[in-house]
């Protein structure tokens, strides 16, 4: 594996699994699916299924599948479009949004242990080049990820 585009490509297929590893999966940790969703709707605010297609690419039935999933475990709930539309839209509950927090500090944790030897400079200069290729892929995409 002498090509930086076959590095690239196993190295992120191990990050994606290695990911997992570093959080511990005792208690109530959110699966993936609800991670990514809620990070999304707290970042938007309430999100109706269109929305949550648009921004994610998945079609409607799995994303009723995982909607209904978070309803049951009262990490989201069902409003009325604040703006007046006719769609229902979903908002993180505060439950939703403790669980989040408890998982973003869990995933923090491991990673500040995993990065403990690095420098500060090289925990920058990987957090800017994920930045980028996170940002080249949303690019290529057409669906950004909202950022500060």
């Amino acid at each position: 594996m002498d090509k930086p585009l076959d590095q690239i490509e196993f190295e992120t297929m191990l990050l994606g699994r290695h990911m997992s590893l570093l959080t511990s999966r005792g208690g109530e940790r959110l699966d993936r699916s609800a991670y990514i969703l809620l990070s999304r709707i707290l970042a938007e605010g309430p999100m109706s299924i269109g929305q949550l297609r648009d921004a994610f690419g998945l079609d409607t039935s799995t994303l009723n599948r995982q909607t209904a999933a978070m309803l049951r475990a009262g990490v989201v709930e069902r409003i009325p479009d604040p703006d007046g539309g006719i769609a229902r839209k979903f908002a993180i509950t505060e439950e939703g949004e403790r669980r989040l927090a408890n998982d973003r500090s869990e995933n923090l944790t491991g990673l500040g242990k995993l990065l403990a030897d690095w420098t500060p400079e090289e925990a920058t200069q990987l957090a800017d080049c994920l930045a980028r290729l996170n940002r080249d892929i949303e690019r290529l995409d057409g669906r950004p990820w909202p950022r500060d």
